[in-house]
């Protein structure tokens, strides 16, 4: 078994091909002021920059509620960054976002007086926005959540109460879902439900016919199969559980192992659901996203960190 640094954990030493000989963790950025690095997390590869949102923070202008979208502009000698608050007109309350097209497809969840929904923003100056999708056939989604596209171009989404709950959003007026919607023929449907309120849909496992959701502190994996020309998730049942927080932000790499934030830094399970690996980060890990060639940004509130793997290890959104 390899010998790493205290942040690279072994459980099984498959995980040293994702480690590779020498992982490194380094502190990128810092703000103290509010926890700016919290959700999305989407690496945009033609100019080497990334895209977080943060979590609620009190304005000290305005003494409201609100969440902040940051670009972070990646040096390429990878020692310094450039961050760049932005505010769209059309993304209220940005939480988890995905790469779409020339942009990034974000989760707005809205406030008391404006509806939420899956929000477009250009990811070049200066940032034009427009809201795609804000209801379920005329009835307003609650607090959309996080995002993820599929590889036949439809885009799948959760749609918790978490906004009522945190008194951003009126009352609800759909249950705690999982919606799929097809641009190209503008509908959308349930997919799946029944998740009571820490329902958090997290992401498509697109090398495989999966679907995983976290729920508390155990995610699941689904089928998708085929009925009458649409997509239906069967076969339920528990991939993992994790033993320290809620899972977040899941994902996977080109080879099927999945990652998830946990309340202990990221969690490494193999494709059959054995946790092979941590990364322990203090603190817990919210969100994270991979970059070029075994890099993982990793949003830790107030610390955006870097994590670098072997360069073989991609994640299956880019494959880069």
């Amino acid at each position: 078994m390899a010998l790493y640094d205290s942040a690279f954990v072994v459980f099984d030493d498959s995980v040293e091909k994702i480690f590779g000989t020498s992982p490194s963790l380094e502190l990128l950025h810092e703000n103290a002021e509010y926890p700016f690095a919290h959700e999305a997390g989407v690496f945009v590869q033609e100019d080497n920059s990334l895209f977080i949102t943060s979590n609620q923070f009190t304005d000290p202008r305005t003494e409201l509620r609100r969440i902040q979208i940051t670009r972070v502009l990646l040096a390429n000698d990878g020692k310094n960054v450039e961050c760049e608050e932005i505010n769209p007109d059309h993304v209220p309350m940005a939480n988890g976002g995905v790469n779409y097209k020339d942009g990034v497809l974000f989760c707005a969840q809205g406030t008391q007086d404006r509806p939420g929904g899956l929000a477009f923003m250009a990811s070049r100056p200066p940032y034009t926005s427009h809201l795609m999708l804000s209801s379920f056939h005329g009835r307003d989604f609650n607090s959309v959540n996080d995002v993820v596209i599929h590889s036949d171009g439809s885009i799948w989404f959760t749609d918790p109460i978490y906004g009522f709950e945190q008194g951003f959003r009126p009352k609800p007026r759909l249950p705690c879902q999982v919606y799929r919607f097809d641009p190209a023929r503008n509908s959308v449907r349930v997919i799946a439900d029944g998740f009571g309120d820490q329902m958090d849909i997290v992401n498509l496992l697109l090398h495989r016919n999966l679907k995983s959701v976290a729920d508390y502190t155990s995610s699941y994996a689904f089928d998708i199969v085929n009925y009458s020309g649409q997509p239906f998730l069967t076969n339920r049942r528990v991939f993992a559980m994790a033993d320290t927080g809620i899972p977040d932000g899941i994902k996977c790499d080109v080879h099927g192992n999945v990652y998830s934030g946990c309340g202990d830094g990221i969690n490494i399970w193999s494709a059959g659901g054995v946790l092979i690996g941590k990364i322990v980060i203090d603190g817990g890990v919210a969100n994270f996203c991979f970059g070029r060639e075994g890099t993982i940004y990793i949003l830790n509130e107030h610390r955006l960190w870097r994590a670098q793997l072997a360069s073989s290890t991609k994640g299956a959104l880019l494959g880069i």
